[in-house]
């Protein structure tokens, strides 16, 4: 459950020197253990409203925009005597947070779903997510840094989280229908 928020998490945080970049990731893992207790508590209201999923996609199709500049339209200048040019710290920042936000909320729904009314798994299940997010955002970001085909990867996945949010939110507005095979997948 926490793939998904360590990958979006780790290709922010690798276009930024080591520095930011652990800062970044610090972020990221508060934001996401904040969210999640937040959301653990409203989530069977806020699952409810299908407008929630659309903003959702939409605000993850937004990242993957942005991620896709970030990490394959910014030429980094490799020369001692200028600096890179890396985005805004905050940027990043931004871009976690909202990811953070729009990830938890599926996220807590899964861990609350397999914990049915035992509180204690639902909080270990939301501990255990933050820490694994925490370990393996820095290991992507440092791979996505070696290995620039991993950000396609991770962009693909966004990508189809944002779709599958954007479509489960026009189901519950009765928009289109999917068959009962596939309807699992929303």
């Amino acid at each position: 459950m926490a793939a998904d928020n360590a990958i979006i998490i780790g290709m922010v945080a690798s276009n930024f020197a080591p520095k930011h970049r652990k800062q970044i990731i610090l972020w990221g893992v508060f934001a996401a253990f904040l969210f999640r207790v937040i959301f653990a508590f409203s989530a069977t209201y806020l699952f409810q409203f299908a407008f929630i999923k659309l903003i959702g996609g939409v605000l993850l199709l937004w990242i993957v925009n942005g991620l896709r500049q970030d990490l394959f339209d910014t030429k980094k200048i490799k020369s001692p005597t200028k600096q890179s040019k890396e985005p805004s710290f905050m940027s990043g920042v931004y871009k976690v947070l909202i990811a953070d936000i729009t990830i938890s909320f599926d996220n807590v729904l899964g861990v609350a779903g397999a914990a049915k009314d035992h509180y204690f798994l639902l909080i270990f299940g939301l501990f255990l997510s933050v820490v694994l997010i925490g370990v393996a955002a820095s290991y992507f970001a440092k791979y996505i840094k070696d290995h620039q085909w991993v950000g396609y990867v991770g962009l693909a996945v966004i990508l189809l989280i944002a779709i599958q949010l954007i479509i489960s939110g026009l189901i519950g507005y009765g928009v289109i229908t999917i068959n009962e095979p596939f309807a699992s997948w929303f």
